[in-house]
């Protein structure tokens, strides 16, 4: 996102903030690659697969028990100008459009126990006979930006999303330091799935990409300036074509830039630093959401030679990822 003065995000760390607004944040669910959106506030969530590369998923949202057949799409793609990222087909029906019968009722599971990696916020998963596996994450997707309380159902919402995939996930690296003469704290780090860059061709005016390549990053901070425990600071995407991304912690106005925010609340927000970061990357193409978590640096000491030190050595890692997007250093 392009914003006007101060212009942090653009000559500070010229990051794209992104899903600003919840709007954009649905908007983007047909375009961006990620581990796809089955529903809302799901509970009891179980997953089934079987022989023909097919999962039916059943759990509880709205009070209704629904039972959705999701098939089509396993791993992700390498970004590709005008290409198509995978992607599943989804019946809300259990396989009564699919079948013309109620394809739930007689469904033949063979997924084994899941043995696969570790992933954030997952509620259900399984192992293929193909050697594939299937899992769901529910987590709060939507929270709003800038730390603010959620205020509403549609901010509070936790988002079910179900992944396929084979091999390893998509790596996220995250690491801290400072810029501007050590006036602000930056995150910053790199995205990549099997050791190729993740990126996307196209962001709209706030960040959210508009293709099925880009992955948003979404960033929490803990024990920050907003209140205890953790709370959204800011989302945005890896950048084309290094799948590198920064994020410096600088003050914002929340009514500019698409922001979401409570009504009446339009005071600047932040600097949102805090004890701890962690970040969830949307996974490319199916495969699932992955998260880091990383602590937070203390205010910077120039007269410390072993933040120097750190900050040298930051910098010229991240001068070694050949992004031109990013600010590396203290100057």
């Amino acid at each position: 996102m392009r914003t006007g003065r101060p212009r942090h995000t653009v000559d500070m760390c010229r990051f794209s903030v992104a899903l600003v607004s919840l709007v954009a944040a649905l908007g983007a669910t047909g375009t961006a690659g990620a581990a796809q959106l089955i529903d809302r506030n799901a509970t009891g969530v179980k997953i089934a697969a079987n022989a023909k590369g097919e999962a039916l998923v059943t759990y509880t949202a709205g009070g209704k028990l629904k039972h959705v057949l999701v098939w089509g799409a396993v791993g992700a793609k390498l970004p590709t100008p005008g290409g198509k990222q995978e992607k599943f087909k989804l019946d809300y029906s259990g396989g009564w459009g699919k079948y013309h019968t109620v394809y739930w009722k007689a469904f033949a599971n063979t997924c084994g126990q899941y043995d696969g990696p570790t992933i954030p916020n997952m509620v259900a998963a399984c192992r293929a006979t193909d050697g594939t596996y299937w899992a769901a994450q529910s987590w709060p997707q939507p929270l709003p930006n800038l730390g603010y309380t959620p205020w509403s159902a549609a901010v509070r919402a936790n988002w079910l999303e179900i992944s396929h995939w084979t091999g390893d996930l998509a790596k996220l690296e995250v690491y801290t330091g400072w810029v501007y003469g050590g006036r602000f704290q930056q995150v910053f780090g790199r995205l990549t799935y099997g050791g190729s860059p993740v990126y996307g061709f196209g962001t709209t005016r706030y960040g959210a990409p508009t293709d099925g390549f880009g992955s948003l990053i979404y960033l929490d901070t803990y024990n920050s300036v907003y209140g205890s425990g953790w709370r959204r600071e800011n989302s945005f995407v890896a950048h084309n074509p290094t799948g590198v991304w920064c994020y410096g912690f600088y003050p914002f106005d929340p009514t500019k830039g698409g922001y979401v925010h409570p009504p009446g609340q339009t005071a600047p927000r932040g600097p949102g630093v805090g004890e701890q970061y962690r970040l969830t990357a949307s996974g490319p193409g199916v495969t699932p959401n992955v998260s880091a978590t990383i602590a937070g640096v203390h205010p910077f000491d120039k007269t410390s030679s072993s933040d120097v030190d750190y900050e040298r050595a930051e910098a010229a890692l991240l001068m070694s990822f050949g992004d031109k997007q990013c600010r590396a250093g203290l100057f």
